[in-house]
């Protein structure tokens, strides 16, 4: 018996990543689906029966949450697309989730900025504090 390709699913969830990516380009029909939609990440089963899509959406909360309810419904046409495209003997079931890192990051951001003195030495910048100067 020839050895599995543990690296598959990752192939396949790249591929799908970049396959939902170019169907939100295009643009979908259903109205609830608005404002900048990044695919950030995709994670497959082993079995590559189901993906769960990450997705960073730019817009208000109410409009978020709306979105992400006309992703969920165009899933069907972007899983028989994805199938089709990608020539899967069995198209993945797609879960769409909002990816909180970006926000959380931007946040984390801020919260260090706020922080840090605004006259104090940059990190890294290779002094030392209580160094004599020369």
């Amino acid at each position: 018996m020839p050895p599995r390709d543990t690296r598959r699913p990752d192939r396949v969830a790249e591929a799908v990543r970049e396959e939902i990516a170019t169907i939100l380009t295009e643009g979908v029909k259903d109205p609830r689906v608005t404002g900048f939609i990044t695919v950030t990440a995709v994670e497959m089963t082993r079995d590559l029966a189901e993906a769960v899509v990450f997705v960073s959406i730019y817009a208000e909360e109410p409009a978020r949450s709306t979105t992400l309810e006309g992703l969920q419904s165009v899933g069907t046409m972007m899983r028989s697309r994805i199938g089709r495209a990608l020539r899967l003997r069995l198209a993945p079931r797609l879960t769409f989730k909002i990816d909180e890192s970006v926000a959380r990051a931007a946040r984390i951001e801020a919260l260090l900025s706020s922080v840090r003195p605004v006259d104090a030495p940059a990190p890294n910048s290779g002094k030392t504090p209580g160094a004599a100067a020369d």
